[in-house]
């Protein structure tokens, strides 16, 4: 059974920083592309941030140059560092793999 559970969200204020992680188990993680998405209120969800089994990575847009996602194949994790947060950043975030997801996890970004 697939699970994938993330952590590391909470409440920072703009210009600050978190870490996400995400623990996956149930499948060969090292073979699979793992996926961050976000979808904030009353949006619809959308990618963040891939890596591939090899540890290529790609990102929206609008997280380009302050997210970097991460995989540790040995522990079966993926992280992702968020740099300069923005207020706009404020959404769940989940962690995907092919067609399972996590529960996700709250970021908001406020003063």
């Amino acid at each position: 059974q697939v699970q994938l559970v993330e952590s590391g969200g909470g409440l920072v204020q703009p210009g600050g920083s978190l870490r996400l992680s995400c623990a996956a188990s149930g499948f060969t993680f090292s073979r699979i592309v793992m996926s961050w998405y976000r979808q904030a209120p009353g949006k619809q969800r959308e990618l963040a941030a891939q890596i591939t089994s090899g540890g290529t990575t790609s990102y929206a847009d609008f997280v380009k140059g302050r997210f970097t996602v991460s995989r540790d194949n040995a522990k079966n994790t993926v992280t992702m560092q968020m740099n300069s947060l923005k207020p706009e950043g404020t959404a769940v975030y989940y962690c995907r793999a092919a067609v399972s997801w996590g529960q996700g996890t709250q970021v908001t970004v406020s003063s």
